[in-house]
């Protein structure tokens, strides 16, 4: 039996004419429809032959009283209208009426990145930090996001690591939303950079999209540097090198042990691993092919190392205070 007063929710986040069986069918079995003249599924009722009254603030009263002569249903803002179901809750506590929400959509996952790109495109538009920021700029912020991920990792703490890997999207968002304004060939957003990352994801990954046999975890690691070599390859040619890619600007000993991982693959000889330099700096990076060598992190572990000297350090200031 259908209740006296229908409301017809909606995601934002999906295409508008895009509702369940259920909400199309409440739409075209409605004695009596309503919605905001500037609802974005109006449309879509109209091709579908289903007339909607268009009102401009709708009134709650109103609804109640039209919906004690008929049924009537109301098409719900895409923000939820969360007030207007408070003041219809408010105006029937006295006098029942029975009140159905019905869901015609609902978010898909991932449907909150493009609020994520809507927020980030109003800001650059409308904030003046926000506008006056380049790459360059946002570098830093990146970096540091990455870094505080890093340290919510190792305490354990999973609610902070959400929203640390919530800073460090928008960093990506932003750079997207910079990228996107200029007027030549260099120019990208959000859906070439994601659009560029499932592609990766799916060339390197044939054993799940292709009819490549794996019998591991080191074998899906070995076919995956076979297809960036091919990779660098392609792009490079003959200057291609096992080296591309590695980021120079990284910290010292992760760029160290990063680069000896690489020269392994070129089954560097032994004798490339002396290399000339600061009589620190010479010895740091022996120890770090020591290090490898045994399966240990040398950057993982001088972080734990160093967490530990700051643990020490707060308990020593403790003792003397």
């Amino acid at each position: 039996m259908t209740a006296p007063l229908t409301l017809l929710g909606s995601s934002p986040r999906v295409a508008p004419g895009l509702l369940s069986w259920r909400g199309w069918d409440a739409l075209r079995s409605a004695a009596r429809v309503l919605a905001r003249h500037d609802h974005p599924l109006l449309p879509y009722l109209d091709e579908a032959g289903v007339r909607a009254e268009q009102v401009t603030d709708p009134d709650p009263a109103a609804l109640i009283a039209a919906a004690r002569r008929e049924p009537v249903l109301f098409l719900a803002a895409q923000d939820g209208d969360e007030r207007l179901l408070r003041d219809l809750g408010t105006l029937i506590l006295d006098d029942p009426l029975d009140i159905e929400v019905i869901h015609g959509s609902w978010d898909v996952p991932g449907a909150r990145l493009l609020d994520l790109v809507t927020v980030m495109d109003t800001l650059r538009r409308e904030c003046p930090w926000d506008r006056e920021q380049t790459h360059e700029t946002l570098v830093p912020y990146l970096l540091e996001e990455s870094y505080e991920v890093a340290d919510t990792v190792a305490d354990g703490d999973l609610d902070a690591l959400r929203e640390e890997l919530g800073d460090v999207l928008m960093q990506v968002a932003f750079h997207a939303v910079v990228a996107a304004e200029r007027d030549d060939a260099t120019a990208f957003d959000i859906d070439d950079v994601a659009g560029g990352i499932v592609d990766k994801l799916i060339r390197r990954h044939p054993h799940v999209f292709a009819d490549v046999a794996v019998s591991g975890a080191e074998e899906v690691n070995a076919n995956w540097e076979e297809i960036k070599k091919a990779e660098r390859a392609e792009r490079d040619g003959d200057d291609a090198s096992v080296l591309d890619g590695v980021p120079m600007a990284q910290p010292a000993l992760s760029l160290a042990a990063q680069l000896q991982r690489r020269a392994r693959r070129a089954d560097v000889p032994d004798a490339a691993y002396d290399v000339p330099g600061p009589e620190y700096g010479a010895r740091l990076f022996a120890l770090v092919r020591e290090a490898q060598a045994a399966g240990h992190d040398p950057e993982a572990e001088l972080r734990a190392t160093s967490r530990a000297f700051a643990q020490t350090v707060r308990d020593h200031e403790k003792r003397l205070r």
